[in-house]
């Protein structure tokens, strides 16, 4: 009798073409405008239980395993791509973002889920807290597809943060389980108290960062060891350093640390201290990173059962849009203020708060945990996602180019002229000298050169794209060498 193997090709069978198709229907839809993990979303709705492919999935277990995986590899491919120079600029408002933003849009977006949801303070609190950080995997992606070139410090700032933001979010859904299920046992003793709060936080950073940068400068010391090898595209260190970042993860959440933090920590410091022996693995670690995004989607999608969300769905959406229009912006302003972000940059930063899986899979703690109601946190963490893939998502470049925030590329020479103006000078030109020659009034220190008027102007770290007004001319940074100002354009009029 010969052997079936249908249990193998049936189910490969179905993966492979629904990976296939969702693929397709991405680049088709990004040309549209519309974000490609937005079309893995709906294609996992459709081949689920209310959709055409009328799939029956309900494993959470499995979702979180594979989930928490997928955010792995996304985070150490960031990670792997994210240049020292890059926190010159990034580095604080993202700490602040990450930490303060997180507890801010979580308390606020809470307050909305109290009123909207009719929830307990600590059931409201916890969904604020499950939707509150943005998403590396969302954030990663869609910036590098947007096709719009952003200044250092936009990009910076949002490409840290949430790289950053995921330990406080993973610290505080904790919390809030352990807060309200203290509250549903009417003072049985269960929940967490205040030392185990702080102790959970500092070991959730602790652990994180410390596993983090000593795994990075190890794998860092290892490949230089290696070299660049013969195995072309860097394939097989490339599998290195995906399994090692996995390992890193494990242990790191195994000792009760953030495994997120670990890893992404681990890929800027292996990225940035072996540079050229990681330049070679780019290409297979974008696939793999592609990869991940595709199946946590896919699976995320499959969980969803639409037919469940239209009890919740009005104030879901209410939920999200109070996320979108109210708790991030007034987050991020409170935040990025103080650091003299312009205006412009902040309603940007605001908007381009993406959320992605790591909502849906911190929603799936307290139905592991055994919350009351916990499905209503699932579902008002996919629409929120839903939402901001659709609407966020798709405007990354619209706004960036509504808000004045896209750079040209250096070849195009109209673009730079529209945007620096017609006239580029050296950064060490002396004050005196061009406020003479262009018939500009002449500040209190004329001695000084260009570049260290304009850094006192903005009294922020420069980056390509700054401005600052002198009488009726906009002087505009062209270029940087190590962070200070080399070339300057002038607008007249």
């Amino acid at each position: 009798m010969a052997l079936s193997l249908d249990f193998l090709a049936l189910p490969l069978l179905v993966a492979a073409a629904l990976v296939f198709v969702s693929v397709l229907a991405g680049v088709v839809s990004t040309r549209a405008g519309f974000s490609f993990l937005l079309v893995f979303l709906l294609a996992g709705i459709l081949a689920g239980e209310d959709g055409p492919g009328g799939l029956v999935f309900n494993d959470f277990r499995l979702s979180f395993w594979v989930g928490n995986i997928a955010l792995a590899v996304i985070l150490l491919d960031g990670g792997l791509r994210t240049d020292f120079d890059t926190f010159r600029t990034g580095l604080k408002p993202s700490l602040v973002l990450a930490t303060l933003g997180v507890v801010l849009s979580a308390g606020i977006t809470g307050a909305a889920a109290r009123w909207l949801l009719d929830l307990p303070w600590p059931m409201a609190l916890l969904v604020g807290a499950i939707v509150g950080s943005t998403d590396a995997a969302a954030v990663f992606s869609l910036l590098k597809s947007s096709g719009v070139r952003l200044n250092e410090r936009v990009a910076a700032t949002l490409e840290i943060e949430s790289g950053m933001n995921d330990p406080m979010a993973v610290y505080l859904t904790l919390a809030l389980i352990g807060v309200a299920l203290a509250a549903t046992t009417a003072g049985s003793g269960e929940g967490l108290s205040a030392l185990e709060v702080l102790r959970s936080l500092a070991l959730q950073f602790g652990w994180g960062g410390a596993l983090g940068l000593g795994a990075g400068f190890a794998m860092a010391e290892l490949l230089k060891r290696l070299g660049r090898g013969e195995d072309g595209g860097g394939g097989i260190r490339a599998l290195l350093l995906v399994s090692g970042g996995l390992t890193v993860f494990a242990a790191t959440t195994w000792l009760g640390g953030s495994g997120f933090l670990a890893v992404y920590a681990m890929g800027v410091i292996a990225g940035n201290r072996a540079r050229r022996q990681v330049r070679s693995t780019l290409s297979a670690m974008d696939g793999y990173a592609w990869l991940s995004q595709a199946g946590m989607f896919l699976l995320l999608g499959l969980l969803v059962t639409p037919s469940m969300l239209l009890p919740t769905l009005w104030p879901a959406l209410g939920v999200s849009l109070v996320l979108m229009l109210v708790a991030r912006p007034l987050a991020v302003a409170l935040c990025l203020v103080p650091l003299r972000f312009p205006p412009r940059e902040i309603v940007f930063v605001s908007w381009v708060g993406l959320r992605g899986a790591v909502p849906i899979v911190l929603a799936m703690f307290p139905l592991m945990a055994g919350v009351p109601g916990a499905q209503t946190f699932f579902n008002v963490a996919f629409v929120v996602v839903l939402t901001s893939l659709l609407l966020q998502g798709s405007t990354i470049a619209w706004s960036a180019r509504r808000l004045g925030l896209a750079l040209p590329e250096p070849d195009d020479l109209r673009a730079n002229r529209l945007v620096f103006g017609d006239f580029v000078i050296d950064g060490a030109t002396p004050m005196d000298t061009l406020c003479a020659f262009y018939g500009l009034p002449v500040p209190p220190d004329a001695q000084t050169d260009v570049a260290t008027w304009m850094r006192e102007e903005l009294r922020r770290p420069a980056v390509e794209g700054d401005s600052a007004m002198l009488g009726a001319a906009e002087l505009s940074v062209r270029a940087l060498e190590g962070g200070r100002i080399t070339r300057v354009g002038i607008r007249l009029g």
